[in-house]
Order: structure tokens, then sequence, then C-alpha cells
């Protein structure tokens, strides 16, 4: 099969909208005549484009398993997905895409135990290679998951994380939210911290995504613990803007954060942004 032109769009139809959080909505989307995109792997990215409105760069946060559709966890947060999150099942967008390396799930995964770390809005781009670790669950040891939000409200995918992560063998789940609700009984605290006091067997492959200032502090709280650098990966995916390394907006160094990540191990990037 030839392979696609990275710039050229393709029709897509969204056909469900969940909402997840007072600001996060998690969007299906399929081909008119109903079936997946493209395929790609856990960690890439496509372009989501509405003429007329503009077009955004977003994780594609479902498992490549999944053969049916492609999901987005959005965030409202500027003009694209503002529009995004006025619309109904049933709106027209055009997509292009996959871009990007995604997590080494065949390789340096293999036969680990894994750690993820996420914060907010970070989880979204972690769901898709935690649900591919979990549908190949024997490639891979233990898993450990670290979620944490503003508060409970902000959790997403909190019942998948409820009703599918918690229950499976081999997995633990640790929630936390930043401050005391009535209704919150579990952990109550910042992410960083959270990490510190589990105090995680350092013989693990770590994965982070959020807030930079939680991966800044996460990334500390680790190698405070004994984590290498190497042993460390995060998507910086939020920095990607054409996604072919041709407007230079997400120049890093010597990187292009699109065509050379956005997923890195820390050891590879010799300078990180400001912000992080």
């Amino acid at each position: 099969m030839m392979q696609k032109e990275a710039l050229l769009p393709e029709i897509g139809v969204i056909t469900d909208i969940r909402i997840d959080t007072p600001d996060v909505k998690t969007f299906r989307v399929v081909t008119p005549d109903g079936k997946k995109p493209f395929l790609h792997v856990p960690g890439q990215c496509a372009m989501l484009s509405i003429p007329g409105v503009g077009e955004a760069l977003f994780s594609i946060t479902s498992s490549p398993t999944n053969t049916e559709f492609l999901e987005f966890s959005i965030k409202k947060c500027g003009c694209v997905t503002s529009f995004l999150h006025s619309i109904e099942p049933g709106q027209y967008v055009t997509i292009r895409g996959p871009y990007g390396n995604g997590f080494p799930v065949e390789s340096a995964f293999l036969g680990k135990d894994l750690l993820f770390v996420a914060g907010g809005i970070g989880l979204a781009p972690l769901r898709s290679v935690i649900n591919y670790c979990r549908h190949y669950r024997d490639k891979y040891g233990k898993i450990d998951i670290v979620y944490g939000s503003r508060s409970m409200q902000d959790l997403v995918d909190y019942r998948e994380i409820i009703d599918e992560w918690c229950k499976e063998e081999g997995i633990n789940v640790h929630l936390t939210i930043d401050r005391e609700q009535p209704e919150w009984s579990g952990h109550v605290g910042f992410v960083p911290n959270f990490v510190k006091e589990l105090g995680f067997d350092t013989g693990k492959t770590a994965v982070l995504c959020g807030p930079p200032i939680m991966i800044k502090f996460t990334l500390a709280g680790l190698q405070e613990i004994g984590f290498q650098k190497d042993q460390i990966y995060t998507t910086l995916e939020m920095r990607m803007k054409c996604g072919i390394g041709k407007c230079g907006r997400c120049n890093l160094g010597d990187k292009f954060i699109c065509k050379d990540g956005p997923v890195f191990r820390f050891d590879q990037l010799e300078e990180l942004p400001d912000e992080y």
C-alpha cells in the first residue's frame, strides 16, 4: 500500500463525544464510511482541522489495538478546541497523520516493569500506551500508574480507570488530587511528592506527561530516589505545530520535536525548554 502524503488530509466524522471533565471532552473520529482513518503507534499525534476555524495537533488517545476508530481527549483552551467543545456528533472535520515517533512499546519497553506518571490532561497521551500494554499484557512486567489532578472532577478517564485499570491483575493505580474534597477518600497532594512517597523500585522504566512544572519536579524526584535519565521517557507533543519539520516552531536545540520526537528519553534531551 502506498504511503499517504503527510500533508494530505482526509475527511473524518465525529461520531461520539464524551464529557470527561468540566473542560475536557473525548472525540471519536471515523471516516465517512465508518472506518478507522489510519493506523498509528502509541504516542503519535494527528492534525484535526475545521475549515474556516483552524487546525491543531492532538495526541491520539485510543490504543492502536482499537481497530474501529480514533479518539482524542481535548481540553478547551483556544479557538479550535472551543469550537470542538461546542459541536454535536455528526460534525465533519479533516484529519491528517499520524505524526511523530511514538513510544518504544516493541523495543525498549518489552519485558520491563513500567511506571506511568501523569498530571491533568497529561493522561491523554499516556492512555494510548497504557491500553496498548494492557492489551498485550504478557509482553510487559508490573505496571504502576500515578495520576493526579486539581480535583476529583478534573481526573480524565476516571470511569475507565476505576472500572477497568484498577481491577486488573498486575496493574496498580495511585490517584491523587491537589486539595481535599468531602467526597474524596484517596490521597491528597501533588504528583511529584506522591511519587517520592510511594518510593518505587528503580528497576522500572518511567514515562512522564503533564504540566511542565509537574514534569520538572517529578523528574527531579525520580532522580533523587535513584532513577537514571535513560530510564525515563516523556512526550513533548504540546510543542508540535506543523508535524513534519517545516515550520521550525518545535525546534529544541539540534532537534525538531515533530521529526525526532515527540517521545524522548531524558538523556536524549541535551537541553530542555525553559518552562521544563
